[in-house]
């Protein structure tokens, strides 16, 4: 009975226990993304760049960093910038969790600009490079829906206490100049099309269209506006065309200028216009209490005909989900076919599989007692666990076996016996790989903190299992033993002799 309850609690626990999937460590660098307001000018960008910079230099625990601004990479457009920042050795300096956390503090008093800082995880998965660690992703043919409904579930998103740094690659409100070109007034003008192009790429274009070559160096020649034409939208107006007859025309007689706001980029998944959303999780916060968090709100927001999923690390765990479950099934059930062969018996095998449920509910308590996710370092000390535990139950009814078959002891008196000899082997090989993952659990060592998940597994699963086996499985071998024998054929009396005759 305390068996089966040890089972409820261990399915029990596999379920409301909080999951992740890679956690990060500390490398020694950290990473960081500005932005600033649509339209800012690349002046105005560097400018709130290098105050951003300048807390980064004051920091000490920071050895060095680059800074950069403008598009590229991860960034769309002059308003954002990139932060690669460099840590002092460990010994010299805050963990990178902490550093992360008192620098969001100093980022969040300059006005102007705001900062998303990353620590990611060893491996990285998939996805685009974003501003936060994870990725949610929706797609749909028809912008017109798509932005409204991924704008308000960015607006709810933000107001979860599970996410912070809510952001998304979706920027509508770029200032930009709207030239509409009057074809009829341009025809009678004599101003053609490619004209009007070719005018505007060179006022705006930026392209080279000369070198100068000197005895040391050489130097690009760029065609463009002076800065103070660049600044101003209305000075469109300014800009003269020669026509067909080499006379200089105004662009405003043969185009209607109009001040919008548009989208800064579109960006596009699988053919379709799509929008990102990246986030990153509160602390304390595991992964899977968010993705349900955000699939929820998903459910609500989104009309019908937007398509939405994870991206990057986020959809790799939702999918580790099942597939991680279903692979210790498997290693179960690989175990009680191998057992099945080896002993010629399908009964047995349950008596050696019996500690299991012990080992994974002491594997699971400790890691929430010490406030840990179930990751994958975590499924890889449960695996670990199957196969200690495995061990020790093999010891002992291997030789229970043997003494009760060919020596002709009792049930009860052959698995005492193998309780009391193969208690020292058992102890001196659980011992061993207590010894082997103390240090883990301990977090010692360079990047232990990533790993403290299967440490704390595989010792809170042991020191529960080494307690409860050699109580459990003795119980589980006699009654298995009674059940082969009511499912065993009867004996067949032995034939009368025909010889033979009874007296008159």
């Amino acid at each position: 009975a305390f068996s089966f309850a040890v089972l409820a609690g261990t399915v029990g626990l596999f379920v409301i226990i909080p999951k992740g999937f890679i956690p990060s460590q500390d490398s020694g660098s950290t990473f960081a993304t500005t932005e600033t307001a649509q339209g800012t000018s690349f002046d105005d960008m560097v400018m709130h760049q290098k105050q951003v910079a300048d807390i980064v230099l004051a920091d000490t625990n920071v050895q060095g960093f680059m800074s950069a601004t403008g598009g590229g990479n991860n960034a769309s457009g002059s308003n954002q910038g990139r932060l690669f920042i460099g840590l002092k050795p460990r010994e010299h300096r805050l963990g990178v969790d902490e550093i992360i956390k008192e620098l969001r503090a100093k980022f969040a008093k300059v006005p102007g600009i705001v900062v998303y800082m990353q620590n990611p995880p060893a491996i990285q998965i998939g996805g685009r490079v974003s501003k936060s660690l994870y990725q949610f992703a929706m797609q749909s043919s028809d912008i017109q829906t798509l932005y409204p409904a991924a704008q308000q579930l960015v607006d709810e998103a933000r107001k979860s206490p599970l996410l912070q740094d809510v952001t998304s690659d979706l920027q509508l409100g770029n200032p930009q100049a709207s030239v509409t070109i009057d074809r009829d007034r341009a025809a009678s003008l004599g101003v053609s099309i490619k004209g009007i192009e070719t005018a505007l790429y060179n006022a705006y274009g930026s392209g080279q269209v000369s070198t100068i070559y000197t005895p040391t160096n050489q130097y690009y020649v760029i065609l463009e506006l002076d800065d103070q034409y660049q600044r101003d939208a209305s000075a469109l107006s300014q800009l003269y065309l020669r026509n067909d007859a080499g006379k200089l025309v105004s662009l405003g007689a043969v185009a209607r200028l109009k001040n919008t706001v548009g989208p800064l980029s579109i960006a596009h998944m699988g053919q379709l216009p799509a929008v990102t959303i990246s986030f990153d999780l509160a602390p304390g916060v595991s992964l899977s209490a968010v993705t349900d968090a955000i699939e929820s709100l998903a459910h609500t927001d989104l009309p019908v005909g937007i398509d939405s999923a994870f991206q990057g690390t986020a959809a790799a765990f939702t999918s580790s989900l099942q597939g991680l479950g279903i692979l210790l099934i498997v290693a179960v059930l690989v175990i009680y076919l191998v057992l099945g062969v080896l002993y010629e018996d399908f009964v047995h095998p349950i008596t050696i599989l019996s500690g299991l449920p012990a080992a994974t509910f002491g594997a699971l308590v400790t890691l929430v007692l010490f406030r840990e996710e179930l990751n994958i370092y975590g499924y890889v000390g449960l695996i670990m666990l199957i196969g200690i535990v495995k061990k020790n139950a093999i010891m002992m009814i291997d030789f229970a076996l043997e003494a009760q078959r060919h020596r002709g002891r009792s049930t009860e008196d052959a698995i005492f016996e193998a309780c009391v000899v193969r208690f020292r082997p058992i102890m001196m090989t659980s011992l061993a790989a207590l010894a082997g993952t103390l240090p883990i659990a301990l977090g010692w060592g360079a990047g232990a903190e990533a790993r403290r998940t299967l440490g704390l597994a595989v010792v809170g699963g042991l020191v529960v299992s080494q307690l409860l086996t050699l109580y459990i499985t003795p119980v589980f071998y006699i009654y298995m033993e009674r059940l082969t024998e009511k499912l065993s054929p009867r004996r067949i009396p032995a034939a009368v002799d025909a010889g033979a005759r009874s007296p008159a």
